[in-house]
């Protein structure tokens, strides 16, 4: 103990060394144009080894740089390249706001691959950043490019289809991923029709989709997490976008709020909503997509809005609000509604004279959903949280050590009906304290981010140590190896079960008491309330042409304990019934495993994109193992973009999906079900009318036909005039009209399948 007390002070003591004789160089790359930050430029100092890029802030930091006179270099693809001399004294931090014009005129001299460095110096397993350039490349359904379409492209992910679709990335449930927008936690982003999301494509700056051993900044969920952070307004002139197409139309507004000076920048707003109105076209357009020829049955409003605060040097504040909305009207069936409001802030903070960056958020969101049949009987779900978090980053060279706190508190109020006729009532308040350290060390040919999360759930008063590690091994410039793994937990479960076909009803529940779960589970006592799940992901990437990145990774998902709502209760409570039939909730385990390949290439005006993911999903309840309905095989994915004509104003893009069938539940037979009335067995079994009753064969032992689709768009882009331009796009989904199964009416032996073949055509001005 004493030997390692003196190894961290001598640690200590050789670092606040390094720091006075060395200085720091950090700062933001702008685009000159807009003011907006440039994401994942480079910044070196020329005939130097010193070189980074800039992350999604637009932020870079060279530390460790001995003192003397520097030629700096700034580039990006797309931009002229930046040089500036740089003076920098010993225990100097010299911050500076690095402005890039668009590319005009060509600078040589200066060749820097700024991927290549990203590569070579993250660990970056199981990992997709999108950028709303990625987004606008895959064919755009109704002419509207959406993240909720980009998702489906990715590998492991496993989409259930057009109506009611849920995303299940790589073998875990949806509530199993957690999602963020601008650190606030949101608790549905997809709208129910699944082609779109409430993420608007023109405002997202970045999204991480991290599928599996991610490391310890994030915590609360077993499976995934999707980071999305929106951009600022346009700190240069106001700008808007209009668009329209049959499906939906939108409005995006930014620009500044005052002017900037040499000492002060304005204030910036971005604003966007969009509203669907399928519901009311289909009827005249698409009638042929709905038996019951009265349209498609989706409807949606969102709207968001931003505030953001710069200075000059680097420091900034964003205020953001919003308000997103989700109607679906099947007549004479179900009507399903949710609201989902929240309102919330985030800053960075780079304070003068020490090496440490600061972010923070604190946010509040409402959501509530409700579902309302023909029996009057409840459904509805609502959940309130509060989150907020503080991050710190302190740069060592290459190396970084991020460490910061979360506090998480929600309240949960639930009510669902189910098919026996008993009402499942839980209203719980949940409190989640969580704190995190990592460490990325970077050497010339390895990287090492050993990290740790302490997670304490304060409603149920437990506590998970979650101990997760990355590494890379930079083999070669062109070939690298890189795993993961980790452990983690969460106390949020969701009113649908791994069983159901198709649920847009989608509750949330928190903190169960062992009085409402089971006492035992495969012949052991339960003692622990949490889902908790282990990750060990390994891959290789490989760049055999500039052009061209390949990505293999394996994975296995460990899922120790799952909590999911019982749809088998069917008594309140009972002596000696087994639990199965009493609680409100079951306990359950399973694997999740597979492999995926990606190969993306992109040179100019062309862009392709291959991903092939192979996975297996298993469930096990107590009684009955069991695959869930997301466990598709085989899943292929191909998009082809090209640009061309004269100045590449045209741009076609083909989409195709391919994916093995979902497991179902075949029909044995039918019989009738004769009701047993007041008297019990003396009831008049001769007299009495029965109904249709059905024998099942084995739970989810059949295949569902194999899905596959493809979508196609061409777009026009003609400039207006100065900062104008008008784009023109059509667009078929489903273009050779497959009929993709949705699901099938057992009584009246009748299939209904997904959406048919939908052209359209869009318009878009922005100005």
């Amino acid at each position: 103990m004493k030997r390692n007390i003196l190894t961290f002070a001598f640690i200590l003591l050789t670092t606040a060394i390094l720091a006075q004789t060395t200085g720091t160089i950090r700062g933001f790359l702008y685009d000159k144009k807009t003011g907006e930050p440039i994401l994942f430029g480079t910044v070196a100092l020329k005939g130097t080894k010193f070189g980074t890029n800039s992350d999604a802030t637009g932020l870079f930091v060279l530390s460790k740089v001995p003192p003397g006179t520097y030629t700096l270099v700034g580039s990006n693809l797309g931009f002229d390249t930046l040089v500036q001399t740089i003076n920098l004294k010993a225990g100097e931090i010299k911050t500076l706001r690095l402005e890039i014009a668009p590319k005009g005129v060509e600078m040589g001299g200066v060749s820097i691959n700024a991927d290549a460095e990203k590569k070579s110096e993250r660990v970056n397993i199981s990992v997709e950043t999108i950028t709303s350039r990625q987004i606008s490349k895959i064919a755009s359904v109704g002419g509207e490019p959406d993240i909720a379409q980009y998702l489906q492209i990715l590998p492991g992910v496993v989409f259930t289809g057009d109506q009611g679709g849920q995303l299940y990335i790589r073998g875990g449930a949806p509530i199993q991923n957690k999602v963020l927008l601008d650190g606030m936690v949101i608790y549905n982003p997809f709208h129910s029709i699944g082609l779109f999301s409430v993420f608007e494509t023109d405002i997202i700056r970045t999204a991480d989709v991290l599928s599996a051993g991610f490391n310890a900044q994030y915590g609360g969920r077993v499976s995934a997490v999707m980071d999305v952070n929106t951009r600022d307004g346009n700190q240069k002139f106001h700008k808007q976008k209009i668009s329209v197409s049959p499906f939906a139309s939108k409005l995006i507004m930014e620009g500044p709020l005052g002017k900037s000076t040499d000492s002060k920048l304005a204030p910036t707003y971005l604003v966007s909503g969009k509203t669907s109105y399928l519901d009311k076209t289909s009827p005249i357009l698409y009638s042929y997509a709905d038996t019951n020829g009265l349209g498609l049955p989706f409807s949606f409003n969102d709207i968001y809005g931003k505030i953001s605060f710069n200075s000059r040097g680097g420091s900034k504040l964003n205020l953001f609000g919003f308000n997103f909305d989700d109607r679906v009207q099947y007549p004479n069936a179900t009507n399903i509604g949710w609201k989902n409001r929240g309102a919330g802030a985030n800053f960075i903070l780079v304070p003068e004279g020490s090496p440490t960056i600061i972010r923070g958020n604190a946010a509040f969101s409402d959501y509530l959903i409700s579902q309302n049949e023909a029996d009057g009987l409840p459904r509805s779900s609502k959940i309130s949280s509060f989150n907020s978090g503080l991050n710190f980053s302190y740069f060592l060279g290459k190396d970084e050590l991020n460490y910061g706190f979360d506090i998480l508190n929600m309240q949960t109020d639930f009510r669902f009906t189910n098919q026996a006729n008993r009402t499942i009532y839980d209203t719980k308040y949940s409190t989640e304290l969580s704190g995190f350290a990592k460490y990325r060390i970077v050497k010339p040919k390895l990287v090492i981010e050993p990290g740790v999360r302490l997670q304490y759930y304060a409603s149920i008063r437990e506590t998970s140590v979650e101990p997760r590690i990355g590494m890379k091994w930079n083999i070669s410039k062109k070939v690298r190896f890189k795993a993961a793994s980790g452990l983690y937990s969460q106390n949020l479960f969701s009113a649908s079960s791994d069983k159901d076909v198709v649920n847009l009803f989608y509750g949330f529940l928190s903190s169960p008491s062992f009085e409402d779960i089971p006492k035992n589970f495969n012949g052991s006592p339960v003692t622990s309330k949490l889902q908790k799940a282990a990750h060990l992901v390994a891959g290789i990437e490989w760049d055999p042409h500039p052009n061209l990145e390949i990505n293999s990774e394996a994975f296995i998902k460990r899922f120790g304990q799952i909590i999911n709502i019982n749809r088998n209760k069917i008594f309140e409570s009972g002596g000696n019934t087994p639990d199965l039939f009493t609680k409100d909730f079951i306990v359950e385990n399973g694997d999740a495993y597979g492999w995926d390949f990606r190969a993306k290439y992109e040179k100019k005006q062309l862009y392709l994109w291959f991903v092939y993911s192979l996975t297996y999903v298993n469930r096990y309840d107590g009684i009955r193992k069991y695959a869930p309905v997301f466990d598709r095989r085989h899943n292929i994915n191909l998009v082809a973009t090209y640009m061309f004509g004269k100045g590449k104003l045209w741009e076609a893009s083909a989409r195709f999906n391919y994916g093995s069938g979902f497991p179902f539940t075949q029909t044995q037979s039918f019989y009738e079900k004769t009701p047993l009335d007041d008297k019990g067995i003396g009831t008049n079994f001769l007299g009495s009318n029965g109904s249709l009753g059905i024998l099942y064969a084995e739970f989810n032992a059949g295949r569902l036909p194999d899905y596959h689709r493809m979508d196609l768009s061409v777009k026009k882009s003609m400039p207006v005039f100065k900062d104008a331009d008008f784009d023109v796009t059509f667009s078929v989904s489903n273009a050779y009209n497959r009929a993709n199964i949705f699901y099938f009416d057992r009584v009246n032996y009748r299939r209904v399948n997904q959406l048919p073949v939908l052209p359209s055509l869009a318009m878009s001005l922005t100005f």
